[in-house]
């Protein structure tokens, strides 16, 4: 019987915890022990970027991580990007509205990638957002409507909050 390990962290804001073994990828206890099947595998090689989340803030590649080294730390996934009424974040309503997404595989990975790119540069050149997202791979779109997106979200990012807000 393999030996298991209690992991506690913070995942979207909530504390959780599970009995995992120890070589249970971050992608894995993501999608399987807590059931946030927003986070997608692709490669599973750490190449694609579909599985990217946001560690303390920082963009990971869960399918390159085990589940214990994420212990006592804050962990964001695609479902914990909207506010908690289920309203899209900017970066998901740029997304929607530029079109910067197609089959939306690779989708959760550039969300979250984004998300930490626009935190640490609100207003990036067009070189810095080619940069900043080219450890996502997506086979749908060209890569136009998201940079595109990245633009986007950026405006609505500056955009001063409506009364009520």
């Amino acid at each position: 019987m393999e030996e298991r390990f209690e992991v506690e962290l913070t995942v979207n804001g909530t504390p959780r915890t599970a009995s995992v073994p120890a070589r249970r990828l971050l992608s894995d206890f993501l999608r399987h022990d807590l059931g946030l099947t927003g986070t997608h595998v692709g490669c599973e090689h750490g190449v694609c970027g579909c599985c990217t989340v946001l560690l303390d803030g920082d963009p990971v590649r869960s399918c390159l991580m085990f589940a214990v080294t994420a212990a006592g730390h804050e962990v964001t996934t695609v479902e914990g990007l909207a506010a908690p009424d289920g309203t899209p974040s900017p970066v998901q309503r740029a997304f929607r509205e530029c079109h910067g997404l197609q089959c939306g595989f690779c989708t959760p990975g550039f969300l979250c990638t984004v998300t930490a790119l626009l935190r640490e540069n609100p207003r990036p050149s067009r070189d810095q957002v080619l940069e900043g997202i080219s450890g996502n791979l997506c086979r749908c779109t060209g890569y136009q409507n998201i940079v595109k997106s990245v633009h986007r979200a950026a405006d609505l990012l500056s955009e001063p909050a409506e009364p009520g807000e």
